[in-house]
C-alpha cells in the first residue's frame, strides 16, 4: 500500500480555515478628513493597475533629486527590479539638508528617555545635520568607510541611531541594524553575513527599570563574526550617560574607541552629500528566516525612499507641523520606515522612545502624548493589549488628542481595536490597520483615512498602486466574498519593494516568486507575481483580512522569530537530540513559542535540561525568544517520512483537538504527550483541527 501520509498532510496545511464574522464600519471624522493629505478619490484612478508604473511619479516628485530618472521600472532582469534607474539622490540630504530652509529651528527628533526625571533632548533640523555631518566624518575619517561598505549597528531606541543611519546614508555606505534586545550571537552572524568591518555599538540603555550593560553583547559579537569568517576591525562605542560609563565591560585595545572621544576631532565638520543612484542599496535589514539563516533583505534608496515618504504622507497623514510617536523598534523595517526615514522625509517631528510602554506604569504613554502634544500615534497590537491589560482606564486621565492611529505587526482583534479606537484614541482619531513585511519597505493594505471606513479586524483594501489577488495552491484565485483563503501574493512590483537578499538572489527568487512565476524567462512584470508567504480572505467589500504566516514564523511581540533558528539552538545542548517550536497563544504578547525536545538514549530528562535550553535560547536570540514551556517528550510525532508533525503539538500546547493521528508512523505517542501537557482528563477541546493551521501563522 503506497504511503500517501506526506501527500495528505500537505493539503491540510495548505488550507487555511477562517471562522470570523465580518465587523461593522466606523468612519472617518469630519475633523480629521477636513485637514487630511489624502481627500481626492481619483487616487484610485491616478494609481490604476493601467497608469502602473508611472503612477509612483507621484511618490517620487515628493523627493528632491540630483539628477531625474529615465526609466521608472526597469524589468530586464526579472524579478530583479530597479526603479528610476538613471535617477541620482541622496537619502540624507532628503531627510534633513533640505528643509533646512524653512525648518531649521523645529524639532527633528524628541528623545523620551526611560527614566521619568530625565528631560527629553529636543534635536532641531539644524542641530541633526550638523550631528549627522560630524558622524559622517568620523565614519569616513577614522572607520575608513567609502560608499558600498556596510557597517553593522547593533544600537536600542536612542538618537545615536537614527544620527548614525542618516550619516551612512550620506556617505552611500549602508548600515545593517541589528535590534538591540538581540544576543551578541545574533549580531555576530549578521555582522559576518553583511561583510561588515566596523560595529557601531552602546555601552548600555535603560529597560524596564535597569541600566542594560550593551557593550558586553560586543564582545561576543565580534568572537561569532570571527568563527563565521569576518574581521572585525574597530567597535565603535556611543556612551549612554555622557561622562558616566553604563557597562562593567573593559574596552579592547587597537579595537574598540569610545566616541565619546573620537567625535571630539570631528566638531563642526562638513560632509557634503555623496550623490546615489537610485537603485544603489540604502541598507540590510535581518528577518528571520525558516532554514535558520537570517535573510539580509537589500532595500535601495530611491524606490524604497519615495515609497516611505509616499505613504507617511497619504496613510499616515504626516504634516511637518505634527508630532508623530512610533513606539516601534528602530531595529525592525517598520522604525526604519515610519519612524526615520518617511517622517523625516516630510519635514515632521518624529519620538523615539528608549523605553517599554507599561514602566513605570500603564500611563506613560499617555503623559508622553500629553506633555509633547503628540497627535499620530503608532503602535503594535501586543501593544495595545500589553496597556489595555495594565491600564484600561489610564488614557482617560490624560489630555492629549490624537487624530490618527496606526496598528502594525500583527492581525488585531475587533474588540482590541474597539478599546483602542474608543479608549485611547477617545473616539477622536481615525485609525490605520496596516498590513506589509520587512520584505516589502511599506504599507500593503491600509484604509486611505480620509477616504475609506475602517473595519475592526481588517487591513481594509490595498493602499495606491498596490494590486494584491488571493492564490490557491494551484495558483487559482480565490475570489472576494468567498468566505474561502488563500495565499496573498501582489501582482505587480512597487517601489519599497526589497531588491534582493543580499548574497544570496537564488533564495530570493526561491523564496518569493518561484512558487507562482508564470514563465520564469520573462521579463515581463506580470509574470512575477510576488509571494508574501502569508495567508488571507477578502471581503466582498474588497477589503482583505490577514490571518499570518504559512511558513514557521513566530511573531512574539510584534518579533518575527524564525523557529528554525530556535530549534537550531536547541541542538547546540548536547543531551538534545530533537527540537520542535510551537507558537502558543499569550494574553499580551499574542505568540509565544514553547518547545518540545527529546533527550540521547540513557538521558534522564530533567529540570537542569530544560534550563539548559532556556540558556541557551536567551544567549543566541536573545530574551524576546524566551519559551513559554520547555517540554522533554520520549518522541515526536512523525510521519511515516519522519517529519516532525509540530501541527499536532502546536494543537496539544493550545488546547486545541489533534484531528486525525492515525496515519502516523506513531500515533500513540501523541496520547502521551497530551496527557504531560495537559493531564489525565481531557480539556474541553476550543475547535476542530482545521483551525489550528492559524495559531503556526504570523505575520
Amino acid at each position: 500500500m503506497p504511503d500517501t501520509t506526506t501527500a495528505v498532510e500537505e493539503v491540510s496545511e495548505a488550507q487555511i480555515a477562517v471562522h470570523w464574522k465580518e465587523e461593522e464600519y466606523y468612519r472617518p471624522p469630519a475633523k480629521f478628513v477636513g485637514q487630511a493629505n489624502l481627500t481626492d478619490p481619483s487616487v484610485t484612478e491616478r494609481f490604476s493597475l493601467d497608469k502602473f508604473p508611472e503612477c509612483f511619479k507621484e511618490y517620487a516628485d515628493m523627493l528632491t533629486w540630483d539628477q531625474y530618472w529615465h526609466t521608472t521600472l526597469d524589468t530586464s532582469n526579472a524579478p530583479f527590479w530597479k526603479w528610476f534607474v538613471g535617477g541620482k539622490l541622496n537619502a540624507c540630504f532628503n531627510c534633513v539638508d533640505r528643509h533646512l530652509t524653512r525648518y531649521q529651528n523645529k524639532a527633528a527628533l524628541i528623545f523620551v528617555p526611560e527614566p521619568e526625571e530625565e528631560r527629553p533632548e529636543i534635536i532641531t533640523y539644524r542641530e541633526l545635520w550638523q550631528r549627522v555631518n560630524e558622524v559622517a566624518a568620523m565614519l569616513r575619517e577614522f572607520a575608513g568607510l567609502k560608499t558600498g561598505d556596510r557597517v553593522t549597528l547593533h544600537l536600542p531606541m536612542v538618537p545615536e541611531l537614527p544620527i548614525t543611519m542618516l550619516a551612512c546614508a550620506r556617505l552611500g555606505v549602508i548600515h545593517s541594524e541589528v535590534f538591540g534586545g538581540f544576543s551578541g550571537e545574533a549580531c555576530g552572524v549578521r555582522i559576518a553575513d553583511s561583510g561588515s568591518r566596523v560595529l557601531i555599538t552602546i555601552d548600555g540603555y535603560y529597560r524596564n527599570g535597569k541600566l542594560i550593560d550593551h557593550k558586553a553583547n560586543a564582545d561576543i559579537a565580534v568572537r561569532m563574526a570571527e568563527q563565521n569568517g569576518q574581521k572585525v576591525d574597530k567597535v565603535l562605542v556611543w556612551r549612554r550617560l555622557g561622562k558616566q560609563s553604563a557597562t562593567a565591560t573593559p574596552m579592547i585595545g587597537g579595537r574598540d574607541y569610545d566616541l565619546r572621544d573620537v567625535m571630539k576631532e570631528f566638531a563642526g565638520q562638513k560632509v557634503a552629500p555623496v550623490s546615489m543612484p537610485a537603485e544603489a542599496p540604502l541598507f540590510l535589514m535581518y528577518t528571520s528566516g525558516t532554514t535558520g539563516k537570517p535573510k539580509g533583505c537589500q532595500h535601495s534608496t530611491g524606490g524604497y525612499l519615495s515609497y516611505v515618504a509616499g505613504t507617511s504622507k497619504y496613510i499616515q497623514d504626516i504634516h511637518p507641523e505634527d508630532v508623530y510617536w512610533c513606539m516601534a523598534d528602530i531595529g525592525w523595517i517598520t522604525g526604519h520606515s515610519y519612524i526615520v526615514y518617511g517622517p523625516l522625509a516630510l519635514a515632521a517631528t518624529s519620538l523615539i522612545f528608549e523605553g517599554v510602554p507599561v514602566y513605570p506604569d500603564a500611563g506613560r504613554p499617555w503623559r508622553i502624548a500629553e506633555r509633547l502634544n503628540v497627535n499620530i500615534f503608532h503602535t503594535s497590537p501586543t501593544a495595545i493589549r500589553m496597556l489595555r491589560k495594565a491600564g484600561p482606564d489610564e488614557p482617560g486621565k490624560y489630555k492629549y488628542h490624537f487624530k490618527h492611529m496606526t496598528t502594525v505587526g500583527e492581525p488585531i482583534e475587533p474588540d482590541v481595536w474597539r478599546w483602542y479606537y474608543t479608549v485611547v484614541g477617545k473616539g477622536e482619531a481615525v485609525i490605520v490597520d496596516t498590513w506589509w513585511q520587512t520584505e516589502n519597505g511599506g504599507f500593503l493594505c491600509s484604509t486611505k483615512p480620509a477616504l475609506d471606513p475602517m473595519k475592526p479586524g481588517s487591513a481594509g483594501p490595498a493602499v495606491p498602486g498596490i494590486f494584491p489577488v488571493i492564490l490557491d495552491e494551484n495558483g487559482d484565485e480565490v475570489p472576494a466574498g468567498s468566505g474561502r483563503a488563500g495565499n496573498i501574493c501582489i501582482r505587480n512590483p512597487w517601489p519599497g519593494i526589497f531588491q534582493t537578499i543580499w548574497g544570496d538572489p537564488d533564495r530570493y527568487v526561491n523564496t518569493y516568486y518561484r512558487k507562482y512565476a508564470k514563465n520564469k524567462d520573462s521579463k515581463d512584470w506580470r509574470d512575477w507575481p510576488y509571494f508574501c508567504n502569508d495567508g488571507a480572505m477578502q471581503a466582498a467589500d474588497g477589503y482583505y483580512r490577514i490571518l499570518g504566516r504559512i511558513d514557521d514564523v513566530i511573531n512574539v511581540a510584534g518579533h518575527r522569530l524564525g523557529t528554525k533558528e530556535l530549534e537550531s539552538a536547541c541542538l547546540t545542548v548536547e543531551e538534545v537530540t530533537e527540537a520542535a517550536v510551537v507558537p502558543v497563544v499569550d494574553q499580551v504578547r499574542g505568540r509565544v513559542p514553547e518547545i518540545y525536545i527529546t533527550v540521547k538514549p540513557g538521558v534522564q530528562p530533567s529540570k537542569a535540561i530544560e534550563e539548559k535550553v532556556v540558556r541557551v535560547i536567551e544567549t543566541s536570540i536573545g530574551k524576546i525568544a524566551r519559551p513559554k514551556e520547555v517540554r522533554i517528550v520520549p518522541d515526536m510525532p512523525k510521519t511515516r517520512s519522519g517529519k516532525i508533525m509540530r501541527r499536532v503539538l502546536a494543537a496539544i500546547s493550545n488546547s486545541m483537538d489533534v484531528g486525525d493521528v492515525t496515519t502516523l508512523a506513531n500515533p500513540e505517542v501523541v496520547e502521551q504527550i497530551r496527557v504531560s501537557v495537559q493531564g489525565k482528563a481531557k480539556v474541553e477541546q476550543k475547535t476542530g483541527p482545521e483551525d489550528i493551521r492559524k495559531f503556526g501563522q504570523e505575520r
